[in-house]
């Protein structure tokens, strides 16, 4: 039974623990809810970091998920700009780094990741950047402007969804880019090379240069500024500032201190729950990017890296630690803006998973839909500037049918006609 004299503790402040609070509340809980976070902003929503609020098209009050009065008024007790430092299962109890204990009934982590740093000479000059928290990209936002009027050069290691963003970011703003990625096409671990070298096609005639099959081994600077960066071929890239987007770590240190069970590497790292985001410990649970979750649909083990998984696992992390029957199973969604391209993907298909891509619609005009298929099982599907199809496309991951490919790939065959 829960009520009033129970203590559910959130730590993290991001998307997912500002949801599992509000759900707390909406559901009924009466006890004490604290939301502990190491950031001093209140909680805020991670992709205008790298789209409209990058670009300058969002203001900075738009990104946060709630308005600072919500908490006062939901009675969500707010540490914010705190960090804890140890859980101690025992005494089911957190601590904090200026010593402050606090001791719950249910704890929820939802930690997050961290962005991936370079391990290369050179990093510790100004013009090196990451972007994950709002302070990143309230600096990053000044900076490609000023590159911009400059124009100047900004080098960007890793070509995944982030490096894409703010490559088109910053040739909004007029700025030089170059992309630096060790595979041969950009997204190569999401979609293949198949689908990868549309984005490569789209950025190029965007003025990006690629730098395909390198590293970045050294960032050269004077004075404390960039100069340029230098890759593993012998290749120096002129450069007045640097992003690394190489990707992002679970942050699993806390869960690891306190004896949880951590999932595998190969399965992408992060904190092992169950199908209700219930981890080693009963009383303990996580949810978004830090979470490693046996999915039902999928047979095993899924982190997830996106707004969508905080969106709605931190809903279903609070009804789990509030007693009710939870199968956290949504099919991984995610979305992105590029120029002119917006697109949403879902499913699950890394590279070695599918044995067939099957495109129906344009790619030359860049409308269209790619599926990832496995023995004839469609695993994931992407829209490219086709909307109102993906509740369709999730059907029709979930069904485990086999369409024809022909009736597949052909646009005047409706999507749903294919899950009668």
């Amino acid at each position: 039974m829960v009520d009033a004299d129970q203590t559910f503790v959130i730590v993290g402040g991001g998307l997912a623990g500002a949801k599992a609070a509000e759900t707390l509340r909406s559901e009924g809980f009466t006890g004490r809810v604290i939301l502990i976070g190491d950031e001093r902003d209140h909680p805020y929503e991670r992709p205008p970091l790298s789209k409209g609020y990058l670009l300058g098209k969002e203001d900075r009050d738009s990104v946060f998920v709630h308005e600072p009065g919500w908490y006062a008024q939901a009675d969500i007790e707010l540490h914010l700009g705190q960090t804890v430092v140890a859980i101690d299962r025992a005494a089911k109890a957190v601590r904090l780094g200026e010593g402050t204990v606090i001791h719950y009934d249910k704890l929820l982590l939802v930690t997050g990741a961290e962005p991936r740093r370079l391990d290369v000479p050179g990093t510790d000059l100004a013009g090196v950047h990451h972007l994950r928290r709002l302070a990143h990209a309230d600096r990053l936002r000044h900076v490609l402007a000023a590159l911009g009027r400059d124009n100047g050069h900004l080098v960007i290691a890793g070509a995944g969804w982030i490096g894409l963003e703010i490559a088109a970011a910053a040739r909004e703003y007029g700025a030089e880019v170059t992309v630096v990625e060790p595979e041969q096409t950009p997204l190569h671990a999401v979609l293949g090379p198949e689908v990868g070298q549309m984005f490569a096609d789209l950025h190029a005639e965007h003025g990006v240069r690629f730098h395909f099959g390198a590293k970045l081994t050294e960032i050269t600077g004077q004075d404390g500024m960039v100069l340029a960066a230098r890759t593993d071929d012998g290749e120096e890239h002129p450069a007045h500032d640097v992003l690394a987007a190489i990707g992002a770590a679970p942050r699993t240190a806390l869960a690891e201190s306190a004896g949880l069970d951590i999932a595998d590497r190969a399965q992408g790292g992060g904190i092992a729950v169950d199908a209700s985001l219930r981890t080693s410990d009963p009383d303990i649970y996580a949810a978004g990017d830090v979470a490693a979750t046996a999915h039902p649909l999928y047979g095993g083990r899924l982190r997830v890296e996106h707004w969508a998984n905080a969106l709605n696992g931190g809903p279903a992390a609070a009804r789990a630690m509030l007693g009710q029957d939870v199968t956290y199973d949504r099919v991984p969604y995610f979305f992105s803006d590029q120029y002119d391209v917006g697109l949403e993907y879902s499913g699950w298909a890394p590279p070695g998973s599918y044995d067939q891509v099957v495109v129906r619609g344009d790619t030359g005009k860049r409308e269209f839909i790619a599926f990832w298929l496995r023995d004839g099982q469609v695993l994931a599907g992407m829209n490219v500037n086709v909307w109102d199809v993906t509740e369709s496309i999730q059907e029709l991951i979930r069904s485990g049918r086999r369409p024809d490919p022909d009736a597949l790939a052909d646009p005047s065959t409706p999507l749903a006609s294919l899950l009668a």
